[in-house]
């Protein structure tokens, strides 16, 4: 098996490919991406790290590649859609660089706070410059993190230890893991009203991008101070310098940028601004424990055909993958439907299997299940090796229960989400040998493949109410591809399940919404 190194790798990785029987190893480095094209088809693997981009168009020409491995958190340069639909496995390494990201947001606070990059400059260049530069202190301040998840909550301790307040925004946070680490969970309208500081530690995804804007930095308490270490494009760089130059804020620190490197973009002017060149993960003790991550997880792969912290295979022994694999993909997209069903905390998961099913070990379907709900909220981070622990540090109770009758299916599972104010139920079943279907979704039952766009639509039993949805989507160009209709047991109301041929536009949703007779339209994404 061969293995390309195509970013700077810790040596310790390098040797363990190089010592590893069954895998030859190059190392071939800042190679530009037609040089990258020309080369991957010879091998079986990748290493990367941030710098080379795996596009669709990459993948083309990987004719022999089975797996792409990251040494790091982050996959915003990996198609992970486009490597799944050529059987490429997409794996990272979530647990490597943690304390150290942690660490460089705490350091950026202290700098932040002490005037520590602009004092060296001054001292540097002969100036005394003491009374200009006074600093703040960090004690009984009110630290504000947007994002507890493996980074947040390092910081949350760090930050504790310096005897700050710590309050916390998080939608997926379960009142448990507030309570472990002794933490203020509010909503975010209230942190950035009451935070002295607010550090960010979140993925980018749709929710997030753009987070930090006009509009929300206005809502900051005037001399607040922001840092960011998370991803580039959260904070809105713009509308950071304007709050920076009129004072609203007083200090801001960047560790990544909407584009990197950022060039001379206009922060750079503002003596109130620090930053760094995306060193959050960078220690030789970070670099050397991804490094033998991704080495390992590699070669167990393509040796042993382990998948470990893959984001796109679940684990499944190889002799029971033709059956357990199918039902592992489907409860992963019934957990990250729930996950879209989910108000609030999100405190227990049970999942029962019937029939069957409930004779295997089925940790990778359960596994599967908390991928998906835990997805939106940690996106590259979770995968079906570590969603277990992830679920447990959050504080989600997992339940599972097995019986072996299932009176309508070969086959049953059904999972059960409790947040802090409701539950929500989704069951499915595999037909035959790969055909995944949702069979129900709360009081709805129905039959449908757990896939595309989808409309949840709860209304009043009249008539002319799903011509009135038809017409209105009609309108905006959206075909209908499936639709399911459910009555309530006392007939006043009704539950619609649709699917439709591309996503729902806001403008289309504002419009159902506002239909006569519609009580409320919920967009999922499958």
């Amino acid at each position: 098996m061969k293995v390309l190194i195509s970013d700077p790798l810790s040596d310790v990785g390098i040797k363990i490919f190089q010592e590893t029987t069954g895998i030859d190893v190059d190392v071939n480095t800042g190679l530009t991406p037609e040089e990258l094209k020309s080369i991957i088809g010879q091998y079986d693997g990748l290493v990367i790290r941030s710098a080379t981009k795996v596009t669709a168009d990459l993948l083309e020409a990987a004719h022999r590649l089975k797996v792409v491995g990251r040494a790091g958190i982050g996959l915003d340069n990996v198609d992970i859609p486009a490597a799944s639909q050529r059987g490429i496995a997409v794996m990272n390494t979530p647990f490597g660089n943690t304390t150290t990201t942690a660490e460089h947001a705490i350091s950026m606070l202290m700098a932040l706070s002490r005037n520590i990059p602009q004092a060296t400059a001054s001292l540097k260049a002969g100036k005394w410059e003491k009374k200009k530069l006074k600093g703040r202190e960090l004690f009984n301040k009110t630290l504000g993190l947007i994002g507890a998840g493996n980074i947040g909550t390092i910081v949350a301790d760090r930050a504790k230890g310096l005897k700050m307040k710590v309050v916390i925004f998080d939608p997926y946070i379960n009142p448990k893991v507030s309570e472990k680490l002794d933490v203020e969970v509010v909503a975010l309208n209230e942190l950035l009203s009451r935070a002295d500081y607010i550090s960010i530690h979140t993925p980018k995804t749709e929710e997030t991008a753009n987070l930090i804007n006009k509009k929300t930095i206005s809502k900051m308490k005037k001399g607040a101070m922001l840092i960011n270490c998370a991803r580039g494009g959260i904070v809105n760089e713009d509308d950071l310098y304007d709050a920076l130059k009129d004072g609203h804020l007083a200090g801001a620190a960047l560790d990544v940028f909407y584009t990197e490197p950022p060039g001379n973009i206009k922060l750079m002017e503002l003596s109130n601004f620090i930053c760094t060149p995306h060193l959050g993960a960078s220690t030789d003790e970070a670099q050397v424990n991804v490094a033998k991550d991704v080495a390992e997880q590699i070669i167990d792969f393509l040796l042993n055909g382990v998948a470990r912290n893959a984001v796109n295979v679940p684990y499944i022994s190889s002799e029971l993958v033709s059956i357990l694999k199918p039902f592992a993909m489907l409860s992963e997209k019934m957990g990250l439907l729930h996950a879209q069903l989910a108000k609030g905390g999100i405190e227990e998961l049970s999942i029962k299997y019937a029939g069957k099913i409930s004779e295997y070990d089925v940790k990778s379907v359960t596994a599967g299940a908390l991928k998906g709900l835990l997805t939106p909220a940690m996106k590259d981070a979770v995968n079906f090796i570590n969603a277990p622990i992830l679920a447990e540090e959050r504080g989600i109770t997992v339940l599972e229960s097995r019986t072996a009758t299932s009176e309508d299916f070969t086959s049953l599972v059904m999972i059960k989400v409790k947040t802090v104010d409701r539950e929500n139920i989704v069951s499915g079943t595999v037909f035959g040998k790969n055909l995944p279907r949702l069979l129900r979704v709360n009081d709805l039952f129905l039959e449908m493949a757990p896939e595309g766009h989808l409309l949840l639509i709860s209304g009043e039993n009249k008539p002319g109410i799903v011509g009135m949805l038809g017409t209105i989507l009609g309108k905006h160009e959206l075909n209908i591809d499936q639709m399911m209709v459910s009555k309530r047991s006392d007939d006043s109301k009704n539950t619609i399940l649709l699917a439709t041929s591309s996503s729902v536009t806001d403008t289309a949703l504002k419009e159902l919404r506002h239909t006569e007779g519609v009580i409320s339209v919920a967009p999922l994404e499958l």
